[in-house]
């Protein structure tokens, strides 16, 4: 479904007064946080997932390639993990691959809450995240002088996703030029494919505006948009600086 890239910026990564391992098939390579270590209750949802996106991709190839929504084709047993990547598509304009990686974060995330009161879960830069109380994510933004220099806060007490897509920065596909889009959604899946959507619209600081228009069309919590030496936000999204 992809291929492996290291995950450098985890160097960084750390969670107050829970658990930090990593899980990993093939490549997907996920970092939770815990109460307790939880491997093999992770281990086996990610297996799962990877396999039911393995057998659905192999009777429908356009959803790994298309680049554009698709109708969800009438089946009795599409997996959640199917359905939300296509729905999450669907609302954000874009392929359901787009939505994989927080559909991903967000399947072990919500299992891992029947063992433990406070979990984390990032995959690939994109995060789900339940926690009793804020959290903050340091924003990494390639060649900006804003990278690592903000804070995007994390609300407790509800699942939230908080997904980042870059056309400067990493593997994944984007037609755009931005140094980072940060979604802030309910929804880890859509704030992943909603990441991509944003930031395939933004080619230069000129572009912020246009960016806060896509993501306000689609219905985003909230976003933030580094591009350069320029940033613009709109919706539910708090940021601080980083000392």
């Amino acid at each position: 479904m992809g291929t492996y890239e290291p995950r450098v910026y985890r160097l960084d990564c750390k969670a107050e007064n829970l658990i930090g391992y990593q899980v990993q098939i093939k490549e997907s390579d996920l970092l939770i946080f815990t109460e307790r270590r939880l491997q093999s209750e992770a281990t086996e949802v990610l297996k799962k997932a990877r396999e039911e996106l393995e057998h659905w991709i192999s009777i429908y190839p356009e959803f790994y390639a298309s680049l554009v929504p698709l109708d969800l084709p009438v089946h009795s047993n599409t997996p959640q993990i199917v359905r939300r990547m296509y729905e999450a598509s669907k609302r954000a304009g874009v392929g359901p691959m787009a939505a994989v990686a927080g559909a991903i974060a967000e399947e072990v995330g919500r299992s891992l809450l029947k063992y433990s009161k406070e979990v984390i879960v990032e995959n690939g830069g994109d995060i789900f995240c339940y926690s009793l109380k804020e959290r903050q994510s340091l924003v990494y933004a390639g060649g900006s002088p804003f990278s690592e220099k903000i804070l995007v806060k994390i609300p407790a007490r509800k699942p939230v996703g908080l997904c980042t897509s870059s056309g400067t920065v990493g593997h994944s596909l984007s037609f755009g030029k931005a140094d980072a889009v940060v979604v802030l959604d309910e929804d880890t899946a859509f704030a992943d494919a909603a990441a991509t959507s944003i930031g395939n619209v933004v080619r230069g600081e000129s572009d912020i505006e246009k960016g806060l228009a896509r993501a306000k069309e689609i219905g985003v919590g909230g976003v933030l948009i580094i591009v350069g030496n320029s940033m613009g936000a709109y919706g539910d999204i708090e940021i601080d600086t980083a000392v």
